[in-house]
């Protein structure tokens, strides 16, 4: 375990003096450029139904790994392939219930009775980008400009109620009416460290024929943030 402990340290070492040192030796013209990210946003809702509304604090994770494939001896332009995993939040005063024989929505117009209401999704999800940047060897800050498609996989879609009243009723369950397959475009541009990060669904949150008192609930995530890259 000491040898073990000792190899990982070594390793983190190794991989913090390269990225610090941007002439270091150990990088050469096979360099990879920001295989790892990590992003944050807030997430819009898109063609809501009316009367919906958005409250709280919708907030998204996401994280993962990608394959740097250059594509011109320069390395300045690369295809990028991942895997990762993303946690997305939408709060609003649209209410669902489950039932015997489904699902039902409401909106919630009495506001001073919701504390909270939200949709939930956790994904795994397969990045596609078409990568340019001005790095090069010996040179670890750079802008960046990365614009692809992105698909996702619901494994855990939920939605959640806290009522204000004096009751506290709650409610959290499996939403079989969010959408398992969703997809949509990305863009991501920034210098170093701080970049931009935009996703925007191409289909919709719910499952078509998904409905609030008679209107199709056929919104979009728009996701907007900021995204980390390592290595």
């Amino acid at each position: 375990m000491k040898h073990f402990l000792f190899g990982v340290f070594s390793l983190l070492t190794l991989l913090a003096y390269s990225q610090v040192y941007p002439d270091s030796t150990l990088r050469d013209d096979k360099y990879l450029e920001d295989q790892f990210y990590i992003g944050l946003t807030y997430n819009f809702l898109v063609g809501m139904p009316e009367k919906v509304n958005q409250r709280n604090l919708s907030y998204g994770l996401q994280a993962g790994i990608i394959k740097d494939i250059p594509i011109n001896r320069s390395r300045t332009m690369a295809f990028g392939v991942g895997l990762g995993y993303g946690v997305y939040s939408y709060y609003s005063n649209l209410r669902a219930k489950e039932t015997p024989i489904g699902f039902e929505y409401t909106v919630i117009t009495d506001i001073d009775s919701l504390k909270r209401s939200k949709i939930e999704t956790h994904m795994l999800e397969m990045p596609f980008e078409f990568r340019w940047r001005n790095s090069n060897a010996t040179d670890y800050k750079f802008w960046r400009i990365y614009a692809g498609v992105k698909l996702g996989y619901v494994i855990g879609g939920r939605s959640k109620y806290i009522s204000n009243k004096t009751d506290k009723e709650r409610a959290s369950f499996y939403n079989g009416d969010i959408r398992r397959f969703q997809y949509g475009l990305t863009f991501n541009f920034g210098y170093n460290t701080f970049n931009l990060h935009a996703y925007y669904a191409l289909n919709h949150l719910f499952e078509d024929g998904t409905s609030v008192e008679g209107l199709d609930i056929a919104m979009k995530p728009l996701r907007i943030g900021l995204i980390f890259y390592i290595l």
